[in-house]
């Protein structure tokens, strides 16, 4: 065969596969893939036999009582998500069952779907909101525009990469979403003679203005939720585009509400557009944007607006309740084996909102002297400023482990290297770069300054991310290694091996402990722990007060560090109380927590108070948070 070309071509003909140039995927391929990865190829839950035999085991699981519930990862790119969740509820009934379903801000997970919520990802990024100072955002956003010379509008940004994803990554895909529409237009007298380049650009740019991920349009069911959606992802094309035809976009927001056109090309077109949305919008955030808008990137996580810095407790407050009513059983995550840092990560850098000069004024210095560094123009300062914020993050970190982070974050923001089209020279100087700054001691010096400045602050948004997690409506999920503090990056940063050793020894320490002591071991970890072990037993032995189904109203906090704190009562008789802005809060002074009637002891200190107007001085004296229950 090999010396005779003809027959071996004649051979690769005869597969059921051509065999093509790696780089033809993107463009060509006529079957779906998970993302954008063609080994990966979609598998169709839509059918009873494949979704019979791919659960069969973990059905026979749930049945025989070796699994309680099933997370369910990217539901989004399913045909039909409601009805693969009711063909897994007939299926399971009793069965805990949650959806890896990522909720813009603003959006409701589907009240259809028989599940008990979502995996978190809308928590833990609301929760980390309501500790960032919204008060730094004119400062970082005008010093960031300045050192990055990069624009500091999310959205827009996230808009631009979702065409570079439909047009380079996702293309074969717009390719067969525009096949089908050619065939609903044909068979309709008045849209018939667009061009198929026409109807291709309507459809990137209603994909690209979409807000959420997809819609969940089927057959005699348009929820209001998608007709808004849909509604202004048509306006927002016709501002972008005024070069295309109204009339064509007006003709395509009907049909994917299913409002006109017919027959299977048309159903087929809006079960595909559905699908697709998602993994542009995945790719586009997620993926791409995540690691080029770099204004603060605490916030940088799937679920959450990295393009508003804080959020104000009454629409955290009001967020907690709706999910108390609606969603009580929901998953709770601040840290996953998806996340770009881990919940200790984003809690220190939280705190430079909050001293946006003396961050600014840090970076200057170090981007001065680290200048020897350089290798020309690279790394560029967007990608320079991204390190100084996974330094400060993670520290102490490893020369492998920063470089290993910044080659991903390079390569996933696609801008000047990428995993598919590396740039060596500039991947080689990052790496050159991150070396030069770690060896150099007046840099790292200067460092440690600063972290150790920000260390505590840090420490105490960690344990109210923490606290408020175990003790909010839902089921609090712990990522493996979380029970202490843990400065991870994203994966496989986050998937290195727990010294569950070390955290059994001190477990059994801390049982013993109250919050001052555990507080003067806090470069152990032991206040998070503390925390933890607290909560849980709380919950096991009050489930009431803190469990499932248990009520959530706000607490009342006055006095002239009121917005420091932000407090709840569950259940009627459990409360949380937390710290917010620690590194510029100089004392609690006058401020008071308004606790309901009858005697409240904390958990985590041992002390007691009576009801009534408790001053916070004392409350939060020994450590930033409290669990105060009441007798």
């Amino acid at each position: 065969v090999a010396a005779d070309p003809d027959r071996l071509d004649a051979l690769l003909e005869a597969q059921n596969y051509r065999l093509a140039r790696w780089q033809v995927g993107g463009y060509e391929l006529d079957y779906r893939r998970f993302f954008d990865v063609d080994s990966l190829a979609a598998v169709r839950m839509e059918d009873e036999r494949v979704f019979a035999d791919t659960h069969r085991l973990v059905l026979g699981w749930l049945s025989e009582g070796v699994l309680d519930g099933l997370r369910i990862d990217h539901p989004d790119g399913l045909r039909d998500p409601e009805g693969y969740f009711q063909r897994l509820r007939d299926a399971a009934p009793d069965a805990w069952l949650v959806a890896e379903k990522i909720l813009q801000p603003g959006e409701r997970l589907p009240g259809t779907w028989p599940i008990a919520g979502t995996t978190g990802y809308d928590f833990g990024a609301r929760t980390l909101q309501l500790l960032v100072d919204d008060r730094g955002e004119g400062p970082l956003t005008a010093f960031y525009e300045e050192f990055s010379g990069g624009a500091s509008d999310f959205h827009e940004l996230v808009h631009a990469c979702k065409h570079m994803v439909m047009r380079e990554i996702l293309a074969a895909d717009l390719s067969r979403l525009a096949a089908l529409l050619v065939r609903v237009c044909e068979s309709t007298r008045r849209y018939r003679d667009y061009a198929r380049v026409e109807l291709l650009a309507a459809l990137r740019e209603l994909i690209a203005c979409l807000g959420v991920y997809r819609t969940y349009v089927r057959p005699g069911q348009v929820s209001d939720a998608d007709r808004e959606h849909l509604a202004r992802a048509r306006a927002e094309a016709g501002r972008r585009r005024p070069d295309l035809d109204p009339e064509l976009l007006d003709f395509l927001h009907r049909v994917l509400l299913l409002e006109a056109g017919e027959g299977d090309s048309r159903d087929e077109l809006v079960a595909r557009f559905q699908q697709t949305s998602g993994p542009v919008m995945a790719k586009a955030g997620e993926d791409t944007a995540f690691y080029r808008f770099n204004r603060l990137v605490a916030l940088n996580e799937v679920g959450g607006d990295p393009g508003r810095l804080g959020l104000p407790p009454a629409e955290v407050h009001a967020a907690a309740q709706e999910q108390a009513r609606r969603w009580p059983a929901a998953m709770l995550s601040t840290s996953t084996h998806d996340t770009k840092r881990s919940e200790d990560v984003r809690a220190r850098l939280a705190v430079l909102a909050e001293l946006p000069g003396e961050w600014t004024s840090a970076v200057r210095r170090w981007s001065g002297l680290n200048e020897r560094h350089r290798r020309g123009e690279a790394p560029d300062r967007n990608d320079e400023y991204l390190l100084y914020q996974t330094l400060v993050g993670a520290w102490p970190l490893g020369l492998e482990r920063a470089q290993a982070y910044l080659e991903k974050a390079t390569k996933e923001a696609k801008l000047h290297t990428s995993w598919i089209a590396p740039d060596p020279a500039y991947d080689e100087a990052v790496a050159t770069f991150v070396a030069g700054v770690l060896a150099d001691p007046e840099f790292t010096a200067d460092l440690e300054r600063f972290v150790a400045r920000i260390a505590d602050a840090g420490w105490s948004n960690a344990l109210a991310l923490k606290l408020v997690k175990l003790t909010w409506p839902g089921v609090p999920d712990l990522y493996q290694g979380s029970e202490l503090w843990d400065l991870s990056l994203v994966d496989p940063d986050n998937r290195r091996p727990v010294d569950y050793g070390l955290r059994r020894r001190l477990l059994a320490e801390v049982r013993g402990m109250n919050a001052a002591e555990a507080w003067a071991r806090r470069a152990e970890g032991l206040p998070k722990l503390l925390v933890v072990q607290r909560a849980l037993a709380l919950r096991s032995s009050r489930p009431e007060l803190v469990g499932v189904g248990a009520s959530y109203e706000p607490l009342e906090v006055g006095g002239g560090s009121a917005s420091h704190a932000f407090a709840y009562l569950r259940g009627g008789g459990a409360a949380a109380v937390v710290t917010r802005f620690p590194a510029t809060l100089k004392d609690w002074g006058d401020t008071v927590l308004k606790l309901p009637g009858g005697s409240w002891r904390d958990e985590l200190g041992g002390r007691s108070w009576d009801g009534g107007e408790v001053a916070l001085a004392e409350v939060l004296g020994e450590l930033p948070v409290a669990l105060l229950v009441r007798a």
